[in-house]
């Protein structure tokens, strides 16, 4: 047992081993989050789809599922807080001096992107929405640009146009739509909508961070609990949450599914932690990003979402951008060797894993918020 215990010691006192396990975790636990969302938004309950149309029930409570997501995640925060300050094994946590103001400011922002993004699934399928939501760093690039005078480099420029060129060719359809494809361009407007959220968010986290600079655990916790206080209101006003517990009183497994992709959430957010503080944000970026395409394969072989060549090739555009981006984007071309370009870092989507630890900075030419 002695000899055991010692080769997983071991094994563990390895960087590379670590590594790979904290990004295994990272690509596993939120591929599993994706498929538990479709699980929730594209199923057809009591009934079964004829031509795109459900004939039973469909869930269309996003605020109570968010406002489920945003309380599970503030508690386990505070837990991760707790923790921290017993065993510092991510951050040093300091005094949040932050106006509560700021706070509620942001999380209108986040829980709008979330809302958005989440109810855009009742028009589009899972891949469009991760593909669309991949050209995140549009809006963020263009607030930077125009609201906080931020610098980009030329090849970051170049990045995010493919970035664009890709996700039009994804989500361009030919001829006439199909039954059940009437309303997709709602759904993109919706996603369209997040996207905007996502760029003011960041633009007023950016102002939090250099008039407070709060710990991330800190940001992490004040967002999810201040969105889930605007939540409750929001689901007792619309008196959504009359509406979602007699669903699921009919239908108990979502509730289930709900539950458990929180649980799932909760864990990635860990492995995301421990990357961040261990190896810095590079390989983050890298397995945050990998995972989405590992979202867009199990969608399209679990769940029957079909691709044309030509969105295949898009997948391929979009995904081989945000990578050279994450690898190259921040790096000057020109001057001298590894002279770095301040620029504002876009937060890769990670629908809702939202830590924020810029303040990490282990490889701090690789900058990356996650």
């Amino acid at each position: 047992m002695g000899k055991c215990l010692d080769s997983v010691k071991g094994f563990w006192a390895n960087d590379t081993f670590r590594m790979v396990t904290f990004a295994i975790g990272i690509i596993v636990c939120f591929s599993m989050y994706g498929m538990l969302q479709e699980k929730i938004m594209r199923v057809c309950y009591g009934g079964e789809f004829v031509d795109g149309v459900c004939s039973g029930k469909k869930f269309e409570f996003e605020l109570t599922l968010v406002l489920i997501y945003c309380a599970w995640y503030s508690i386990f925060s505070k837990i991760l807080m707790y923790a921290n300050n017993r065993v510092p094994f991510v951050e040093n946590l300091r005094e949040d001096k932050t106006f509560v103001g700021w706070y509620i400011a942001v999380a209108f922002c986040y829980l709008s992107a979330m809302v958005c993004s989440t109810m855009a699934l009742r028009w589009i399928t899972y891949p469009t929405q991760v593909i669309a939501k991949s050209s995140k760093p549009i809006p963020v690039m263009i607030l930077g640009v125009f609201l906080a005078q931020k610098r980009y480099t030329i090849q970051k420029y170049f990045f995010v146009i493919l970035i664009v060129i890709g996700v039009i060719l994804f989500v361009y359809k030919e001829g006439k739509a199909k039954p059940g494809e009437e309303n997709s361009w709602l759904g993109l407007t919706l996603v369209g909508m997040s996207l905007l959220a996502d760029g003011v968010l960041g633009g007023i986290e950016d102002r939090i961070r250099n008039r407070t600079n709060p710990s991330a655990l800190s940001i992490m916790f004040a967002l999810n609990f201040w969105s889930s206080v605007i939540l409750v209101v929001a689901v007792v006003a619309t008196t959504e949450v009359f509406k979602f517990y007699d669903f699921v009183v009919e239908f108990p497994e979502v509730l289930l599914k709900i539950l458990f992709a929180s649980l799932i959430g909760s864990l990635g957010q860990i492995f995301i932690f421990l990357m961040i503080a261990g190896f810095g944000s590079l390989p983050c970026s890298i397995a945050t990003t990998t995972r989405k395409f590992f979202n867009v394969l199990i969608s399209v072989f679990l769940f029957g979402n079909s691709l044309i060549p030509r969105q295949w090739i898009a997948t391929g555009i979009v995904f081989s951008a945000l990578l050279a981006d994450i690898l190259f984007g921040k790096k000057k071309i020109f001057g001298r060797k590894g002279e770095d370009v301040q620029v504002v870092s876009t937060t890769n989507d990670f629908e809702f894993t939202n830590v924020k630890l810029e303040e990490i900075e282990k490889l701090n030419q690789n900058k990356e918020e996650v």
